[in-house]
């Protein structure tokens, strides 16, 4: 697991496997609901599977940044994974990126271009 404040207003999360990610996802909401300031970039290259507890928790944070004002990007998400998002529609929910790098890249730039 690795959340790390990448910069005053970003957040990067390295998910794990199941039964870790429930507990990293509840770790960041908790982050948010004190902070309540900053993108959330996840970075899924270590997942192979997303099981409903775990969509149920990136929903929840979705709502709670979309809330505050703030966004979170997926990103490196596997094919399979990414056909999750897609037969269950959310990937018109959330918004992806092919890595961290882009993901951070595209955060920055919005924060600049809003800023």
């Amino acid at each position: 697991m690795g959340i790390e404040n990448w910069s005053a207003d970003i957040i990067l999360v390295h998910l794990s496997q199941e039964p870790k990610m429930a507990d990293e996802l509840n770790a960041v909401t908790e982050i948010i609901r004190q902070r309540g300031d900053c993108d959330v970039v996840i970075d899924f290259s270590s997942i192979d599977i997303l099981n409903t507890s775990g969509i149920a928790k990136l929903l929840t944070l979705r709502k709670l940044l979309t809330e505050c004002g703030h966004r979170a990007v997926l990103c490196s998400v596997s094919e399979a994974v990414k056909g999750i998002f897609m037969v269950t529609s959310l990937d018109r929910v959330f918004d992806f990126a092919d890595d961290k790098f882009a993901a951070l890249s595209g955060l920055l730039q919005l924060s600049h271009n809003t800023g």
